[in-house]
């Protein structure tokens, strides 16, 4: 039995071209973006898994953005039953650095089709796209020297 060698498909689109792609073709149903509920819920859990209390994390995103923010208006952004009361975007990278948690972000994120990552990882997702990109103009530029080559050889017979 012979091995079969398995070709790499060199035309391939890469995840970045993949998400672009399906962001453009399918469209948002009506009432898709409504996130106030998931939003909620994603800011009640950061706030249970950290460790600090709900004053504690009043007083730190208070500190960072200089201003008042108090246990009362978190609790009223995280109520169901508040609908008239939403989470400041402003807030959100002091409430991500007061808890320690950035799940809401990423939330917010998902819905508006990006991804959310870490310095690091986003650093390695870059530092991945440029070697696809030289990988590219490798290939581009060894098919360039090949047809030099060939007309090369044309020109000499």
């Amino acid at each position: 039995m012979t091995k079969r060698s398995k070709k790499i498909d060199t035309n391939q689109l890469s995840i970045f071209e993949i998400i672009q792609e399906n962001a453009a073709v399918s469209a948002p149903l009506p009432g898709s973006y409504d996130i106030d509920k998931s939003f909620r819920e994603a800011i009640s859990s950061a706030l249970k898994a950290c460790p600090l209390s709900r004053y504690h994390v009043a007083a730190r995103i208070s500190e960072l953005v200089g201003h008042d923010v108090t246990k009362s208006m978190i609790d009223s952004w995280t109520a169901e039953s508040k609908e008239q009361h939403r989470f400041p975007a402003i807030y959100l990278p002091a409430f991500c650095e007061a808890t320690g948690q950035t799940a809401p972000l990423a939330m917010l994120g998902q819905s508006a089709k990006v991804f959310v990552m870490a310095g690091p990882d986003a650093l390695r997702a870059d530092i991945r796209r440029d070697e696809e990109m030289i990988r590219t103009i490798q290939k581009r530029k060894a098919k360039k020297t090949t047809l030099l080559g060939v007309m090369e050889s044309n020109t000499e017979g």
